[in-house]
């Protein structure tokens, strides 16, 4: 099977790590790529977003798998010209990503696919956010309406804060804040079948004890025991399936990756937000796990043959992502610094570049992430910060308590 893989971050990363250990890929391409995914992936120069030169490219490799990493091309509607050239593609169409690409939206087809999740305002009247603001209670959540990389989202117990965040977006999306647990849920699925992946948790506050401003993702752990076991089952048909039953209902059919965050609340599993790809971080521990071979899943997906792919299986262990980043994130990164010791396998590159002397050096905010495996969850708790040991980056900020918690047994669902 030849591979095409759209993206350049962290997520791309681990993706191709699992698409390169698929015995049935015997080509893999990756554009634009990084230079992590350089040492498995042949890299090729396009603009993501650009519909039309990523199916030119496609063509031109002749791809038999196309799989969209991130989601502003999936937003822009990459995902259509591919399957437009007749090539399967593993990620939703613009119309169907509208799940991520619009809070607003996603909050509609939940609420008329009856799936549990918070009560929500959505508008850019200052005086009415205001107003739900002060229906809902504190702590406010704030939520830019459209894609903001992760970071779009502000959690405050101040209402001064909750406003600013709302001016400088314009549309927001203000919803009642979810206490409990948070939780990842991946499912695969190609519209209609659904193959959900082992749970996971990331952190999105930068820094430990879950304080400091939010993240695109710090660090992230599988598997959840502390979580009930009947999670997986109870949330695939009480919001997977109703959800996707709703978006066939609108012509908009989702097939690709459906990302579910979920709060455990004291009245069951809650939707926070829907992303229409893998996240980042909590793709690198639950593929490190992963044991069924990634492209043969991805490509059942994309051709509407889901429903007759093998179940899928599972590692045993646990394994930790430790999140690097650089100096000031998550304001404007400073770039441009030397990293050291990020050749060691279980380094995921996200943003990263070659200087033109051949050194390695930071190109982004969320620059390394560091995945380790264990026979438990503190075996790999401690193979992973042995492995951050062995990184040096001037200005690397990082948590040093990804599981922490989990591994003390502190976590009640």
């Amino acid at each position: 099977m030849r591979v095409l893989l759209i993206g350049s971050g962290g997520r791309e990363h681990a993706l191709a790590v699992g698409l390169a250990a698929d015995p049935s890929v015997d080509f893999l391409a990756a554009a634009p790529g990084n230079p992590g995914i350089a040492g498995i992936a042949e890299l090729h120069e396009v603009n993501a977003t650009d519909p039309a030169a990523v199916a030119a490219l496609a063509v031109e490799l002749s791809a038999d798998l196309v799989v969209v990493g991130p989601e502003a091309p999936l937003v822009a509607g990459v995902a259509d010209a591919v399957r437009a050239k007749g090539i399967a593609v593993f990620g939703p169409s613009a119309a169907a990503a509208r799940l991520e690409g619009s809070k607003a939206f996603a909050n509609e087809v939940m609420a008329a696919a009856g799936v549990p999740t918070a009560r929500s305002f959505a508008g850019d009247s200052l005086p009415e956010i205001k107003k739900a603001l002060l229906e809902f209670g504190a702590p406010y959540v704030v939520k830019n309406d459209g894609l903001a990389a992760g970071k779009g989202v502000v959690v405050t117990s101040s209402l001064d804060d909750a406003l600013r965040h709302a001016e400088e977006c314009g549309t927001v999306v203000i919803e009642e804040f979810l206490p409990g647990p948070e939780v990842s849920l991946f499912v695969v699925t190609d519209g209609t079948a659904v193959a959900p992946l082992m749970p996971a948790q990331d952190f999105k506050r930068l820094k430990d004890g879950d304080e400091g401003p939010n993240t695109g993702g710090m660090g992230a752990y599988a598997p959840l025991d502390w979580a009930p076991a009947d999670l997986v089952e109870r949330v695939v048909r009480e919001t997977v399936e109703p959800t996707l039953a709703e978006m066939r209902r609108r012509g908009a059919p989702f097939s690709g990756l459906l990302y579910v965050g979920l709060a455990l609340t004291p009245a069951g599993p809650k939707v926070i937000e829907f992303n229409a790809r893998f996240g980042d971080p909590e793709t690198q521990v639950v593929l490190a796990l992963l044991d069924t071979p990634l492209a043969g899943l991805l490509n059942a997906a994309a051709t509407g043959r889901l429903a007759e792919h093998p179940p899928l299986a599972w590692k045993p262990g646990a394994a930790i992502t430790v999140v690097l980043a650089s100096h000031n994130y998550p304001g404007t990164p400073r770039t441009g610094d030397v990293i050291e010791g990020a050749e060691a396998p279980g380094v995921i590159h996200a943003g990263t570049a070659r200087r033109a002397d051949g050194a390695l050096v930071s190109a982004g905010g969320r620059v390394l992430s560091v995945t380790a495996a264990g026979e438990d969850l503190r075996a790999a708790r401690e193979a992973a910060y042995a492995l951050v040991d062995r990184v040096r980056m001037e200005g690397a900020q990082y948590r040093s308590d990804i599981a922490l918690k989990a591994v003390e047994g502190q976590i009640t669902p």
